[in-house]
């Protein structure tokens, strides 16, 4: 299975974060980086997302949210946020950064901005 959920981060270098496995379904895991946490989430269709685990609203962790389709909801106020975008869902407002990722070989990769290299 190979998906990239940013084609045109292809030109990006890619850092292996570790097996699809590892990931539980519903659930994420936290890359530690020096300018931020990034959580890297699975959802039921096994689709990976990578977002700066910090809510736009009050710095919720976005890794302890409830993941359901394609969005993750605050542990602090349920403040939605798209995992594809990481953009927030209306009415809220607000964005995370989000990270391109892929899955090759049940292995996922998250490509950093050159501004998080």
């Amino acid at each position: 299975m190979s998906t990239t959920q940013n084609p045109a981060a292809d030109a990006l270098q890619w850092i292996e974060v570790g097996a699809l496995e590892a990931i539980p379904p519903l659930g994420a895991r936290i890359v530690q980086h020096p300018q931020g946490d990034i959580a890297v989430f699975r959802n039921r269709a096994d689709e990976v997302f990578a977002l700066r685990d910090r809510c736009p609203h009050r710095g919720g962790p976005l890794s302890q949210g409830i993941v359901c389709e394609r969005k993750v909801y605050c542990p602090l106020h349920n403040m939605g946020i798209a995992l594809d975008t990481g953009q927030a869902i209306a009415p809220d407002e607000g964005e995370t950064t989000c990270f391109p990722t892929r899955v090759e070989n049940g292995r996922v990769y998250i490509a950093l901005h050159e501004a998080t290299a």
